[in-house]
């Protein structure tokens, strides 16, 4: 009888491995779907894959001239800190513009900054046509 226990034994032993193997396997692929990378990492000059996913995620398409001022120029040009023309101030801004050189002027300064602006206005991502708008909406130019 006990050669039949030892027998049983040997048996569920291996049952009891197979199941811990098959249920590893299960667990590589969630293990491996929670180790994939959240990024890629792109050369200048080389095709990356996952840039029009980007663009797409962050709205894809150019902002509105509300949705910068709001966002990123209101803050000054909203109460005139530091000087900052107030919006819909023509007057102020066109002082501003024949001092530049016009509105192209105007866009050039918020390039690249000007006395305690810092460039594009804290909106780095921001197209010069979307400054523009905003510079054209806050003038009234």
């Amino acid at each position: 009888m006990n050669l039949i226990k030892k027998i049983l034994a040997a048996q569920a032993a291996v049952l009891a491995l197979w199941a811990v193997a098959a249920q590893a396997a299960t667990n590589e692929d969630a293990i491996a779907k929670r180790l994939e990378p959240v990024g890629e990492v792109c050369v200048m000059g080389e095709e990356c894959a996952g840039v029009g996913a980007v663009a797409a995620a962050a709205g894809g398409g150019a902002r509105s001239a509300d949705d910068v001022i709001a966002k990123h120029c209101n803050a000054c040009h909203g109460s005139g800190v530091l000087g900052a023309p107030k919006i819909g101030d023509t007057a102020a801004w066109q002082a501003r513009a024949d001092a530049a050189g016009g509105i192209d002027g105007l866009l050039k300064n918020a390039i690249t900054g000007i006395n305690a602006m810092p460039p594009k206005g804290t909106c780095n991502d921001c197209s010069d046509d979307e400054l523009m708008a905003a510079i054209k909406q806050m003038s009234g130019l």
